[in-house]
């Protein structure tokens, strides 16, 4: 039988292993792009907006299409976020995957 005293130790060390992850995951910065570059979104690891970069090209077009790219390079810097994520949690865990919608707090 496994000691009692040995998985709370674990836990604790999973629990440390979580707090870490999540820092780590806050200090990220990404970039969503769209518009091959034209629309640049900066992002941290809490969805947090930092900046948004229009090329001036942009400038002439339809305000609907200035929005669907905003949009595009919103999504593409959440995705690649979420990615990030995926890989901190699976070093974490030595590859072990979770199961599909898991999600850990961060």
């Amino acid at each position: 039988m496994t000691d009692i005293n040995e998985l709370m130790k674990q836990a604790r060390k999973m629990q440390e292993q979580m707090q870490n992850a999540q820092k780590e995951a806050e200090s990220l910065l990404l970039v969503g792009e769209s518009g091959a570059g034209l629309v640049k979104i900066h992002m941290n690891g809490r969805h947090d907006v930092k900046q948004v970069v229009l090329d001036s090209a942009l400038m002439n077009e339809d305000k609907e299409v200035i929005e669907d790219l905003i949009a595009a390079a919103f999504n593409d810097a959440v995705k690649k976020l979420e990615e990030q994520n995926r890989n901190i949690v699976s070093g974490m865990t030595g590859g072990l995957r979770m199961p599909e919608g898991f999600k850990f707090p961060f």
